[in-house]
């Protein structure tokens, strides 16, 4: 399908070029954060969504501005497309991934935590539901729940047409609702939740971890192959209890705990004497922790010092 939109009504003259350029460049940067967090939230890969980002550029840059009637649906529809192509190759790329994989963590600012939709959008759990949607739903999913696109926008961005999206868009809907957390948890509770564990952590008290821990809760653990990490999700309070307890203990090393806004929620960096080793972001359900993501994968830290905008 053609990225060309209809040519719009306006009886205004062809830029010139260094104009076109001009405003060409300014909707691009008006709207970065945009398809910055439309790309990440596809691929739950930061460096994957920046190289989306220079594609949707170099194509952008090459638009007749004049036929574009809205240029932020245009520029998503660009993104969305560029996406979709880069999520079909990670997809082969993480069928030979060593251990669990989980998205890149983001270091966020506070407004993004205040907007409780895109915080929730860009959360650790639900990115890892979002996994497990085909490219199709979950761009469909994305653009719909997350940004509220139209039906045919969407369509257009997906190469498919509006009824088929619609139907789309309620199979995502339904197999989300199905996966993602039971209820909607306050930042308070989150907060007590992880200093809870970070004191369990700093201190190495087993029952003080264990108690904040869901009967069933999960590990997941990402190295990447390239740092030492449990290579299949650990289950239950006492074996995750003991496994960070134990493993940290065993460290010779001095292990600092720093709370941080990770993806929009609390979370934690864990530094070893004073280097960056980790980032652990939590999902909470009931007022204790239900699931553990503790990313070790050194590619996937290279934003854990800064913040990332994210907006919608």
């Amino acid at each position: 399908m053609s990225e060309r939109s209809e040519p719009a009504t306006s009886s205004a003259e062809p830029l010139a070029r260094g104009e076109r350029m001009d405003s060409a460049t300014e909707a691009f940067v008006a709207h970065r954060n945009l398809l910055f967090t439309v790309a990440y939230e596809m691929l739950g890969s930061a460096a994957d969504a920046e190289d989306v980002l220079q594609e949707t550029w170099l194509r952008w840059a090459g638009v007749d501005l004049a036929t574009v009637r809205d240029q932020r649906a245009y520029l998503v529809r660009i993104a969305t497309r560029q996406a979709l192509d880069r999520l079909r190759t990670l997809h082969r790329r993480k069928e030979s991934y060593v251990g669990p994989w989980l998205p890149e963590p983001l270091l966020t600012s506070p407004d993004v935590a205040e907007d409780v939709e895109l915080a929730d959008s860009v959360s650790m759990a639900m990115l890892l539901v979002l996994e497990t949607l085909t490219p199709t739903e979950r761009a469909v999913f994305v653009l719909r729940e997350v940004f509220d696109l139209a039906y045919d926008e969407i369509a257009e961005a997906v190469g498919k047409s509006a009824p088929a999206v619609r139907q789309i868009a309620h199979r995502a809907r339904s197999h989300v609702a199905a996966r993602r957390p039971r209820d909607v948890i306050s930042p308070a509770d989150t907060r007590a939740a992880l200093q809870a564990f970070q004191r369990a952590v700093e201190t190495g008290d087993l029952q003080d971890l264990f108690d904040i821990l869901a009967p069933d809760v999960v590990l997941l653990s990402d190295g990447g192959g390239r740092k030492q990490a449990i290579l299949r999700p650990i289950v239950g309070a006492g074996k995750v209890a003991r496994l960070m307890t134990l493993g940290f203990k065993r460290l010779e090393v001095e292990v600092t705990v720093e709370p941080v806004q990770v993806n929009g929620c609390p979370g934690l960096i864990l530094r070893l004497d004073g280097e960056i080793d980790g980032i652990v972001a939590m999902r909470v359900e009931d007022g204790l922790v239900s699931g553990l993501y503790f990313v070790r994968n050194p590619e996937k830290l290279s934003r854990v010092e800064r913040e990332t905008a994210l907006s919608r």
